[in-house]
């Protein structure tokens, strides 16, 4: 796998030739999250179909809207972005519809993902895999209350310095959000200004920005605190680290990754197969198993590992706060929140 954040005008015209040879050649050209699909599966879908899957990676939504806008239209089929990040690629124009009767298995949706406020009645998109965000912390470094987003913002001293934020400006800003208690895409300027200060104090207490390496910090114990996926999490915890995930009073963060059909797709065809072989339940089941979070399919529970149904990283306590999807603000107010993240990356 190849990671990929940036394009110059060469490299998007390099891949553009690339994907038409590949559109000759049988193949599918997919636009995807590291560390995040099993090449076993890969393997299935080509011997099943005869169409091989061509694969780089990004590391952000963010990345992935930069890298799009930056000339890869027309280079990649399907694309896996966020819930929130799917409704501002539709608003850029850069998803293609999918017609009725175009998937097969489309009914295998469940019912609470198939017509979600980010893309109604799924025109553009397939459910891949949803979860939450939040942070592990390790038991041998601090022992106290770790469901409070104060180990994020407003660390004890044994954590100060040792903390790891993913490098991805909705999952921080939507939990610096929710520690203030303020709405996701505020226009007070005096919340903006205590949000944008609020992050520069707590910044002094963050030792890196890092999604690529949020599993792996946290299992070497260079970091005590990680922001972190859940099923990233629960990986970090079965490769022997004693970490626990938090589930903050404040609340956290909810999110559904998805196929989207992209505009101008040089194998379209292709991706409609590969979404349509996404939706069968043993297929996603297997992304279920290898990735541990949970699909938005029926029928997987058969092929599904028995503890995913246990592990603590899906099962919140009762004295959780709520879980909340990243909002997509208006443009005059994004650009606000993109000024503050900026800030932040100083």
């Amino acid at each position: 796998m190849k990671h990929l954040t940036q394009f110059t005008a060469a490299a998007a015209m390099a891949l553009t030739l690339g994907a038409q040879a590949a559109q000759a050649e049988g193949k599918v050209v997919v636009y995807h999250w590291f560390e995040y699909m099993p090449a076993e599966l890969l393997e299935k879908f080509t011997e099943e179909t005869g169409i091989e899957v061509v694969m780089d990676t990004f590391d952000s939504n963010e990345a992935l809207l930069a890298s799009l806008k930056a000339g890869a239209i027309g280079t990649y089929d399907v694309a896996v972005p966020g819930d929130y990040m799917v409704k501002i690629m539709a608003g850029e124009g850069m998803l293609d519809t999918i017609a009725e009767g175009e998937l097969a298995n489309k009914g295998n949706i469940q019912e609470e993902w198939a017509d979600p406020s980010f893309d109604p009645g799924r025109q553009h998109s397939i459910p891949y895999q949803w979860g939450s965000t939040s942070f592990m912390v390790n038991r041998d470094v601090y022992q106290g209350d770790i469901n409070t987003t104060d180990i994020l913002f407003n660390p004890p001293a044994e954590l100060s310095g040792k903390i790891n934020m993913l490098d991805s400006q909705g999952e921080v800003i939507a939990m610096a959000s929710l520690h203030m208690g303020i709405p996701q895409c505020s226009t007070d300027r005096e919340q903006l200004k205590a949000l944008n200060a609020m992050l520069q104090e707590a910044k002094q207490h963050w030792a890196s920005f890092n999604s690529d390496t949020a599993k792996e910090v946290l299992v070497s114990g260079d970091a005590a605190v990680g922001q972190i996926y859940d099923g990233f999490g629960a990986k970090a915890r079965q490769e022997g680290a004693n970490v626990e995930y938090a589930f903050p009073k404040e609340g956290y963060v909810v999110w559904m990754d998805n196929v989207v059909l992209l505009k101008d797709a040089p194998n379209r065809d292709n991706a409609l197969k590969f979404m349509d072989f996404l939706l069968e339940p043993e297929n996603i089941a297997a992304v279920t198993n290898y990735a541990r979070y949970s699909s938005g399919v029926v029928g997987t529970k058969e092929f599904l590992d028995p503890e995913l149904s246990t592990q603590p990283e899906s099962n919140p306590p009762a004295e959780a706060g709520k879980g909340a999807f990243i909002e997509v603000c208006d443009e005059e107010t994004q650009k606000v929140y993109d000024q503050i993240w900026t800030n932040l990356k100083k």
